[in-house]
């Protein structure tokens, strides 16, 4: 059981950090492992070349490590990330982006999480792979 809803957790995402409601972040689903974000398609996301773009993928996962962190803490929103690597893999589909995040490693001063990042339908093609640290505050 997770210490904040889905609902509250897109919340103070949103209320924290203006720019996830231009994109219209979404927590799907979260549990204490785990969580699934989504940011639906618009044009306004895409980049030349008719794909989503680089940030926004990449705020999608940042925001779903973000989520898993306060789904497993509760209320940290001091919580920030401290590193973010990502392997994009191939050109995400014009379909809502789904990003799946879980913690791997939770200590008293950081987090570390890994995400998965595909586009709807196409569960099995991964678009992008993050792995990524939020420090916690103390």
């Amino acid at each position: 059981m997770s210490v904040l809803t889905a609902q509250e957790v897109q919340a103070l995402i949103r209320a924290g950090l203006p720019m996830a409601e231009d994109i219209s972040l979404c927590i799907d689903r979260l549990d204490v492992d785990s969580v699934l974000a989504r940011v639906p398609f618009h044009s306004k996301l895409v980049r030349p070349g008719g794909t989503l773009s680089g940030p926004t993928i990449m705020s999608l996962a940042d925001a779903a490590m973000y989520a898993v962190v306060l789904g497993r803490l509760g209320r940290v929103e001091m919580a920030v990330t401290s590193n973010l690597n990502i392997n994009f893999l191939v050109k995400p589909k014009p379909v809502d982006l789904l990003a799946e995040a879980r913690i791997l490693r939770l200590s008293r001063r950081q987090a570390v999480c890994e995400v998965s990042l595909y586009s709807a339908g196409s569960e099995e093609e991964l678009v992008a792979h993050v792995t990524g640290t939020y420090a916690l505050p103390l």
